[in-house]
């Protein structure tokens, strides 16, 4: 049986195919993004045929629509590429090749998409909400250092109390006063579309009945469960829980190398594994610490034990992160709300 692997190279403008078939590139296509006309060039492709591409901004798009049309998909990794792709000359053709071929050795690690359009339009608006949240940070953190170069100090009430704004802002230079006023109407608007946003997670969080059931551990609310939830979207993902805590940033690696002076092996080491989603390692940090600051929960009594027993504080934190996203997982798997039992 002759198998065909195909590499794409996807830009926003063309694609590259390059169909390779026992060792040897046999096929070129040059072709429009859409999937009109990958389609019509995977249907002229006998099968068995494979298709890989690399992460980026259209490959969610790509899997959904093209999935259906060949008897295998990948959409790889690009960091684990790198060192393949930057050997030797570039171009998109050359790209498309090389990905064929990476394909056919099965050296590809794959990425993971959902084709579930209500759970993506809920990780698109968990999205969107925390860069509402970054962007009004950047504006009110460009408001007080505006104020700073003036040696003023924005009061409290002045945040969020629009008529001690207004008394405090006619108490300034002119010049001062009226640039402030410009930033703050930017500031205010963040905080309007930061709001929006939430409402459409919390809304749309509510066709997932686990999110209602993380919902009740202490420091996990209606944000960090739907930002868990859509970023890792199903638990069956990952075999081992030591990939999940991985992947959320809590995950620890083995790390070794070299001998000493007699020749003996040097100690491993464990350290944080470094390749994360940093979204979700924010979440998963922010719910423990809030845990941990909470009183009379299982998260905590797992801190303090650690802290007991001679852990650092920041090894006792990632000890309890690792403990609490154990517990979601399992809850997730399940299907079942919290029990303190499984603590």
């Amino acid at each position: 049986m002759v198998v065909h692997y195909i590499g794409a190279d996807v830009h926003s403008n063309n694609v590259e195919l390059a169909v390779e078939r026992k060792g040897q590139i046999v096929e070129r296509y040059s072709l429009s993004t859409s999937i009109r006309a990958i389609r019509e060039v995977l249907d002229a492709i006998p099968s068995p045929k494979y298709l890989a591409f690399e992460e980026g901004p259209l490959a969610g798009w790509l899997y959904r629509n093209l999935k259906d049309y060949v008897d295998g998909l990948v959409a790889s990794d690009p960091r684990r590429n790198k060192w393949i792709a930057s050997d030797g000359d570039k171009d998109d053709r050359i790209d498309a090749a090389k990905l064929a071929a990476l394909l056919r050795g099965g050296y590809l690690r794959p990425v993971y998409h959902s084709d579930d359009l209500q759970r993506l339009w809920l990780k698109r608006w968990v999205a969107l909400y925390h860069d509402r949240v970054r962007a009004a940070t950047r504006a009110i953190n460009k408001i007080r250092a505006l104020a700073r170069l003036e040696g003023q100090r924005i009061p409290g009430p002045a945040l969020r109390d629009l008529a001690a704004r207004r008394s405090w802002l006619d108490g300034l230079e002119d010049d001062l006063a009226e640039a402030l006023r410009l930033r703050w109407a930017s500031y205010d608007r963040h905080r309007t579309e930061v709001r929006i946003a939430k409402r459409q997670v919390i809304r749309r969080s509510q066709a997932f009945p686990i999110i209602a059931y993380w919902r009740a551990l202490p420091g996990v609310g209606p944000v960090r469960s739907a930002t868990l939830f859509a970023y890792l979207d199903t638990p069956w993902r990952f075999k081992k829980k030591s990939q999940l805590c991985k992947y959320c940033g809590v995950g620890l690696q083995r790390a070794s190398s070299g001998q000493d002076r007699r020749g003996r092996d040097r100690p491993t080491r464990l350290e944080l594994f470094w390749q994360v989603n940093r979204r979700l390692k924010d979440a998963v940090m922010g719910m423990t610490m809030s845990a941990i600051r909470s009183r009379d929960n299982v998260f905590r009594d797992h801190y303090e034990e650690r802290i007991r027993h001679g852990a650092l504080a920041s090894n006792a934190r990632h000890a309890t992160a690792r403990k609490m996203l154990t517990v979601m997982w399992g809850m997730w798997k399940c299907q079942r709300p919290f029990d303190a039992a499984w603590c």
